[in-house]
């Protein structure tokens, strides 16, 4: 895990330019460059896109649906001119697809997480209203194993208050066997977990 630390003692890092680099399907190379890489995985529609368009302060960078699965390929943005790239990684645990679907992403997720030589650590989203499900547990246990560093990013915190918040982010902890200060509450539409986010990027680039 990476920990967020005292704001006071840690320069946060302000991303001034980002932009669409490429995507990646299943079998393709992934990009053959040195930029360090941090992952966006997590569940259909817990909001990945808008969580990265809010991160770089852009309404659509990253294609936003309301239709859970959209995402089908790993998409690759570059920070800073490539000081860094986010990577999106298709949504899990959507429904309404076929087996040979689902296998197809399990395949692209881990085929992305096990080869990419660049890979810094991972950004796990969670819908924060939400206890944590069997594929997120699955997929926190595969990073410890790989032995991948990942932070816990609750999205949608403003849908409840500061107390259920706090409940949440208890349940959220225990649910996936971290810790709270391993669990960051964001909210896209309020802005709210920005400067944390940003914070734990400056500590992976600079560890």
């Amino acid at each position: 895990m990476v920990h967020v630390q005292n704001m006071d003692h840690l320069i946060i890092m302000i991303i001034k330019n980002a932009e669409f680099l490429t995507s990646v399907a299943l079998g393709s190379n992934l990009p053959n460059d040195s930029a360090p890489e941090i992952a966006i995985a997590g569940k259909s529609n817990v909001g990945k896109s808008s969580f990265i368009n809010f991160l770089v302060n852009q309404k659509s960078l990253a294609k936003t649906s309301s239709t859970p699965g959209r995402t089908r390929l790993v998409n690759f943005f570059s920070i800073n001119k490539g000081e860094l790239y986010l990577v999106d990684l298709p949504g899990y645990g959507f429904a309404r697809v076929s087996d040979e679907e689902k296998d197809k992403w399990a395949k692209l997720i881990e085929g992305y997480l096990t080869s990419s030589p660049m890979l810094k650590g991972v950004f796990l989203l969670v819908d924060c209203r939400l206890e944590p499900t069997d594929n997120d547990r699955l997929l926190i246990q595969f990073l410890y194993s790989m032995n991948i560093g990942c932070t816990i990013i609750a999205t949608k915190c403003d849908k409840l208050s500061k107390m259920q918040r706090s409940i949440m982010k208890k349940k959220i902890a225990n649910g996936l066997a971290v810790g709270e200060k391993d669990v960051i509450m964001t909210s896209a539409s309020a802005k709210i977990g920005k400067e944390e986010v940003l914070q734990v990027i400056d500590q992976i680039l600079n560890n």
